[in-house]
Parts: C-alpha cells; structure tokens; sequence
C-alpha cells in the first residue's frame, strides 16, 4: 500500500528563480564577521530538494547549484525566526 513519494529535482530555471527571487532579503553589500551564507537561490534549491527527494539534510548533492546542507539549514532557521 505504501508508495515512493520521492521526486526528482534538478535545481530552479532562470524563469523559476526571478518567481522566487523577490520574497528574500537583498544580498548584504558588505560582508560582516564570519562566513558569508550561501547565494539564496543555492539555498532555495537545497530545500526544494529536499522537500521534493525526501531525503535528509545530510544527503544534499554536492555542487555549484547547491549550499551545503549546514548553509541551508541555518539560513532556514533564520528565515523561519524573521
């Protein structure tokens, strides 16, 4: 009875991203104390591929389009607080 729900996300379009692209904060134009966050748009395609895979936080691909997975979660976090 039970199905595999798992998709298969590949990372945001161009056309995807401008969707998306006006709900986040403006990239700080100075950097402050400790490492910078990933892009958000990195960010917004590790939690896609999250939620769409199903898999854990640990198990995000690796890549240019991707932030790795301590990146997301705290920005997530922060998001979430705000």
């Amino acid at each position: 009875m039970y199905q595999d729900l798992a998709g298969r996300f590949e990372g945001l379009s161009d056309l995807e991203w401008k969707l998306f692209e006006d709900i986040f904060p403006p990239e700080p134009s100075r950097r402050s104390k400790g490492m910078p966050h990933g892009p958000y748009r990195q960010i917004l395609n590790s939690l896609l591929y999250i939620l769409i895979t199903g898999c854990r936080w640990c198990d995000i691909a690796g890549g240019d389009m991707w932030a790795s997975s301590k990146s997301s979660s705290y920005q997530i976090r922060l998001i979430m607080v705000n």
